[in-house]
């Protein structure tokens, strides 16, 4: 059971990412600019390093895309008065329209994610989300597997 749980863990994850890529490109985002915006919301104030980490981009993609958006008016950068190589990222006033629209879109990709739950349902399958995030944040470490 557990082999197939988690080959459909991960090919439900890759139909969330490119049904929410396809759905943001309706918005003139591609997916990961569309991340990296909901991340500045989410957590505000970081330098780019922690938003390509949490992105999972190398930091060479991360400068390219705050390029564009910066270009776009939607984010802006200023100097990190903790460490002046580093650059902290910000959302701007005109960006602020493009992230209420992009949270709903994702409160509709989820609504339709979790179609036919009911409202309990739904709360049970978030905190069972949140104990597999808090597990999978535990064991960091991978275990290496031997043949």
């Amino acid at each position: 059971m557990s082999i197939d749980t988690g080959y459909r863990l991960a090919d439900n994850s890759r139909l969330l990412r490119r049904l929410f890529d396809a759905r943001v490109r309706g918005l003139g985002l591609t997916g990961p600019q569309a991340r990296l915006l909901l991340a500045l919301e989410r957590h505000p104030n970081e330098n780019q390093v922690f938003y390509a980490e949490r992105l999972e981009i190398e930091p060479i993609t991360l400068t390219r895309i705050v390029d564009r958006l910066e270009d776009a008016g939607w984010i802006e950068r200023h100097s990190d008065p903790a460490d002046r190589r580093a650059r902290i990222l910000h959302l701007t006033d005109k960006s602020r329209g493009i992230v209420t629209a992009l949270r709903a879109g994702v409160e509709a990709l989820f609504d339709d994610m979790l179609g036919g739950f009911d409202p309990s349902e739904r709360e049970v399958f978030a905190r069972l989300l949140e104990r597999i995030g808090t597990n999978l944040s535990a064991a960091r470490q991978p275990e290496v597997i031997h043949g």
